[in-house]
């Protein structure tokens, strides 16, 4: 059996594709990723021993600008991940039993899938992008509702509108040319009647969320035995447990002056910082002993390891922090991130900033709330809830089906 998986997204929406090949190589068929051509993936899965099929731009080169992505960059960008995904599936899916789907709404997917006559399963790693009448619609480019506008089917509705707005053109110019009738409704024909969810349930709990037939299997969650650099390690052993500070693959998003503000508040906590670059670029403010920079490393590993984690919300952190009993700090910058946070602090293992662009005082006092004792045990003991068979469970949905 073969099985290819497929996103267009950040680290956060390609490391879960990597625990799901390898769980369904585990099972013995053969899994192949299609994703964007940044270094940083490519690295990833050779780690994994995945094949990686390029998909589209590198992320980086769309999301690290000198400024955050506007709505005519997403009118751009759409259509030429449509050309993309009708190109690179229609010969990476020869030969596939199933194709599933994940990431920047992945319109030309199910598609190309259809016309291989093959199955197809959408894939998402939090709720607030399907149809709901618990929450409102996230913010898309297009036409915006009204701010007074309160029915959620009205809203979801519009929400619909501004997708085919984006998407359905191009898809259905590439339909048309393998031979496929148009679709009305890119969304909900992306989605399906039964996506599935790859979120823990602690975190992320599903149950009458949506009414869509959700799927919900759990994080898929990539193991890694990775050893610490030597530097890091001297640095963990030499003092208490800092402060870890990253931001991961959000860069034009995070302010100019974030590492500064980061560890002027770590410091009023009296706690040591691990600064990590990430793509916003973040490096120390001078060369005092007590800060640390850090590139990509086993989080895993390091997170069990330090007094609090302060981030900007992915599903993927929030998921690695919380298993590793540490308090976190989220500074929520866009999409799901502020779920994350309310989650976060509705659990009581942490922190949801107010506002995206904390000041010194502001990060400091979220910390002190963090570095608390009763956040400290809440954090642990939610941490033994986190299931980690999220993509065993996803992966014998698909071989054994």
């Amino acid at each position: 059996m073969r099985v290819l998986l497929t996103t267009w997204g950040s680290r956060g929406d390609v490391e879960p594709l990597a625990a799901l090949a390898v769980a369904v190589r585990d099972l013995g068929a053969e899994a192949v990723v299609c994703a964007p051509p940044d270094e940083e993936f490519v690295k990833l899965l050779a780690r994994a021993d995945v094949p990686l099929v390029p998909l589209g731009p590198s992320v980086h080169s769309v999301v690290a600008g000198p400024r955050p992505p506007t709505g005519q960059d997403a009118f751009q960008l759409a259509p030429a991940l449509v050309a993309a995904r009708f190109e690179t599936f229609g010969e990476a899916a020869k030969g596939c039993d199933v194709l599933l789907a994940t990431g920047l709404m992945p319109a030309g997917a199910r598609d190309v899938a259809d016309k291989l006559g093959i199955r197809y399963v959408l894939a998402c790693f939090q709720l607030t992008g399907l149809p709901s009448q618990h929450f409102r619609p996230g913010m898309r480019p297009g036409t915006p509702s009204s701010p007074d506008e309160t029915d959620k089917r009205v809203l979801w509705r519009e929400d619909a509108e501004r997708v085919n707005a984006l998407y359905g053109p191009a898809l259905n110019k590439h339909r048309a040319a393998i031979g496929l009738p148009p679709v009305d409704n890119v969304r909900d024909y992306v989605f399906t009647d039964q996506p599935w969810l790859a979120a823990d349930p602690t975190l992320c709990p599903s149950e009458g969320m949506t009414e869509l037939d959700l799927i919900q299997t759990g994080a898929w969650i990539l193991p890694d035995d990775r050893p610490l650099p030597p530097d890091l390690a001297a640095f963990l052993d030499a003092g208490e447990p800092p402060v870890y500070v990253g931001f991961g693959s959000i860069a034009s998003h995070v302010s100019k002056d974030m590492a500064q503000v980061a560890v002027g508040a770590v410091r009023a906590q009296g706690r040591r910082v691990l600064l990590a670059s990430g793509w916003a670029g973040l490096t120390p403010i001078d060369d005092a002993d007590d800060c640390l920079a850090v590139g990509e490393v086993n989080q895993q590993a390091l997170f069990r390891r330090v007094a609090a984690v302060v981030h900007h919300g992915g599903a993927g952190t929030t998921t690695t922090t919380a298993r590793a009993g540490a308090p976190q700090v989220i500074v929520p910058q866009i999409a799901d991130q502020p779920y994350w946070a309310s989650r976060v602090a509705a659990l009581g293992i942490g922190v949801a900033h107010d506002g995206k662009t904390p000041t010194a005082e502001s990060l400091s006092a979220a910390l002190a709330k963090a570095l608390a004792p009763e956040t400290r045990a809440r954090a642990r003991v939610v941490a033994g809830t986190i299931r980690t068979d999220g993509a065993t469970v996803a992966a014998k949905l698909l071989v054994e089906a």
